[in-house]
């Protein structure tokens, strides 16, 4: 009894010891998170400050201002991530000698801005490691602020050394009346400013960020899908532009069909969600999916919400401000997604509205959307846009490129690194063991085509096959065509079945490929040897930002006119190579499928040619490079499928020249480079013996 006794108590013993233990260790986590919740500066207590009314004002902002003058690049410290650091001032009540409050309270939009840098991977807590620093004062909208008080806030703040180098603060709505400045009126002297109504003269380019304006009344959660064709071919919503400019918008909506010109309704002229024509009323945004394009026209201030509304909504922003710095305009390509017309012009709006196609109205609206939904659609989305900017001013090696901030297939959604780097990105060549991928365009020749994956598959570097059958109306290789009869080969074979023929579907991104290099090679190509791939493919490993190809083809001006004319004569000049047979990487399989104009792919589909020139126009614009062309071979020659061949049609070269010229229309200028340049394997041509070449096997011309 006296030992139950015992164990009992031991058991209880140690029962209670681990009770005590797992408490303090719970409590302890709990102490350590709530330390770390009230490092934000946003949940820290509101402490006052007295800010010295003698204090002095900073100096006015210095238009002079760039990156190289006004920015302390070495407070911003080399670190694995190539990020900035972030510090954000704690929320305190600023007041001056008397008592006055100097600051207002924080609105919701922006407590929402500054949650997003506080919450994002840019943020530090530590001052003294900042690369950038945000004071807590809201000054989105100057209106009702008292000027001299937030001067003297920033003058009094820690950090504010040296006339506010590194620091960045954040305004939409600039000025008051009757001037309205086109930036804010607060003196910041080197300060960045994120400003949402930038002047052409106000703006320190490649140092202050352009910002949208923000209206959180009309924000909306769209789920519509975009439309090819609306009601109404224009609208106008705003009701806060100069008369003149509304004079002419009723003669214009009176003379053309398709425009509709609203105002204030007359019995409630300041609900922001009505609009008025006559007796009718309309709800707004809602009323901006009904059209094609959207007029955005600057009233008191140059920047205007309804520039953001209209992309929210679908409806392609006709921009009537002329001196006005669009948002993110360093880095974002407008005319992806809107159009922009002089106030003087304003007569002209139909004559140029009515000349863009509908391939490009479907173009411009989905970049518009796109724009909206990465960038703009909550304040969050655009204070770490504006950082990102900024990092990648401090850290241009790494900085995003064009087709990062504009192609939207390009960004992973919710992180900021691209799904597809450009082709030159580390490593500076692909691996060896990376291979390439043969993506073969079949229709009908399922002989030839087995004859050709049979022969390209002795290639060493192949590492797959993809088949694609282009033919909509057969089904591939199967019944009489049973798998026995498909060559038994050494590499995987993948067959992938387009839904229409079309020659744009060789240069699709499918996700069969795994490699970075892909061969583009149609189903009639038996004459290249495993030894002219294998040297294509190596020195396409040299120049991964170019097309290698064999048979090269020049473009020529014709009598010093506008117009220009395809040649294959065999000359040493070359701007182009075919793609019957040509390496490239799959970064620009990407670019041809989603960023290229679809107007130009429409163009190949529906003329069933040219799908090379569009290739060789796209990357030679892209690059400024002109292809490399390789080994002497200067035709494809296929004697047992002439008859079938698209080149036994005599229109078929015709049309060639032809689709130069309208290439050159669609780009508006001549992108192809011409060259005399060719690579051969070291010692061809050489009278050596066969087995100290590397590459024996090189075809004839």
């Amino acid at each position: 009894m006296r030992m139950q006794t015992k164990t009992v108590f031991l058991v209880g013993l140690v029962f209670s010891c681990a009770v005590i233990f797992v408490g303090l260790e719970l409590w302890s986590i709990l102490s350590s998170s709530n330390e770390e919740l009230s490092n934000s500066p946003l949940d820290s207590d509101l402490a006052e400050i007295r800010v010295q009314f003698k204090a002095p004002l900073p100096k006015k902002r210095d238009l002079n201002c760039r990156m190289h003058s006004c920015f302390d690049i070495f407070r911003c410290t080399v670190n694995e991530n190539q990020l900035i650091s972030v510090y954000v001032h704690s929320n305190n009540r600023f007041v001056d000698d008397g008592g006055q409050v100097l600051n207002k309270e924080l609105s919701q939009e922006f407590y929402d801005l500054i949650s997003a840098i506080v919450e994002s991977q840019y943020y530090t807590a530590d001052m003294r490691k900042a690369c950038i620093v945000i004071p807590l004062i809201d000054i989105l909208n100057q209106s009702g602020q008292y000027l001299k008080g937030i001067a003297r806030i920033l003058a009094n703040l820690p950090s504010w050394k040296d006339g506010g180098r590194n620091h960045l603060l954040f305004n939409m709505l600039p000025g008051g009346p009757p001037d309205y400045n086109s930036s804010l009126d607060v003196p910041i002297d080197k300060a960045i400013l994120a400003g949402g109504s930038f002047a052409t003269w106000s703006y320190r380019s490649g140092f202050d960020v352009s910002i949208p304006v923000y209206n959180a009344l009309t924000i909306k959660n769209i789920h519509h899908p975009l439309k090819r064709s609306s009601e109404w071919l224009f609208i106008s919503t705003q009701a806060n532009m100069k008369s003149a400019f509304m004079m002419q918008l009723e003669d214009i909506e009176k003379e053309h069909f398709g425009f509709l010109v609203l105002n204030r309704c007359p019995d409630d002229p300041h609900h922001i969600h009505k609009r008025c024509k006559g007796k009718t009323t309309y709800h707004y945004p809602d009323i901006l999916q009904h059209a094609t394009f959207c007029l955005v026209i600057r009233g008191v201030r140059l920047g205007q919400s309804t520039l953001m509304d209209a992309l929210m909504m679908g409806c392609i922003p006709v921009i009537v401000s002329d001196d006005y710095i669009l948002p993110f305009t360093d880095v974002l390509d407008w005319k992806r997604a809107a159009v922009r017309i002089v106030e003087s012009e304003i007569h002209r709006i139909p004559a140029v509205l009515k000349e863009i196609s509908a391939s490009e109205i479907m173009d411009m609206r989905t970049q518009g959307r796109w724009f909206w939904n990465k960038y703009f659609s909550s304040m969050g989305k655009i204070a770490l846009t504006t950082l990102r900017i900024l990092n990648d001013r401090v850290y241009r090696h790494t900085a995003w490129k064009y087709e990062d901030w504009n192609a939207p297939f390009l960004t992973t959604k919710g992180t900021e690194t691209a799904s597809l780097l450009p082709p030159l990105f580390f490593p500076l060549r692909p691996y060896q063991n990376q291979g390439f991928t043969a993506v073969v365009l079949c229709y009908d020749r399922v002989d030839t085509m087995f004859k050709v994956i049979t022969k390209i598959s002795d290639t060493p570097s192949l590492t797959k096959i993809v088949v694609v059958w282009n033919n909509v109306n057969k089904a591939p290789p199967s019944g009489k065509y049973t798998a026995a009869k498909w060559p038994k080969l050494s590499k995987p074979v993948k067959v992938v079945r387009t839904k229409e023929n079309k020659l744009s579907n060789r240069f699709f991104p499918y996700n069969e490929v795994d490699t970075e290099a892909i061969l583009a090679i149609d189903d009639d190509i038996l004459m290249l040897t495993p030894d002219e791939l294998e040297f294509g493919f190596q020195a396409w490993r040299e120049f991964p930002d170019r097309l290698v190809g064999f048979p090269g083809r020049v473009h020529t001006n014709q009598n010093s006119s506008s117009r220009f004319k395809y040649e294959s004569e065999w000359t040493n000049n070359v701007s182009m190579v075919l793609t019957g047979c040509a390496f490239h990487h799959k970064y620009f399989s990407h670019l041809f499928t989603y960023m290229m104009p679809s107007y130009i792919r429409d163009w190949v589909d529906k003329h069933m040619n040219c799908e090379d020139i569009a290739m060789n126009f796209m990357v030679t614009n892209y690059t400024g490079k002109a292809p490399i062309k390789v080994t002497p071979r200067k035709r494809f020659r296929c004697p047992e499928c002439v008859t079938e061949s698209l080149w036994a049609d005599p229109s078929h070269f015709v049309e060639r020249s032809e689709c130069l010229n309208e290439f050159v229309r669609a780009y508006g200028h001549m992108p192809l480079e011409t060259v005399e340049f060719r690579a051969d394997p070291l010692l061809f041509g050489e009278k050596m013996a066969d087995r100290v070449k590397l590459y024996r096997h090189i075809g004839s011309i």
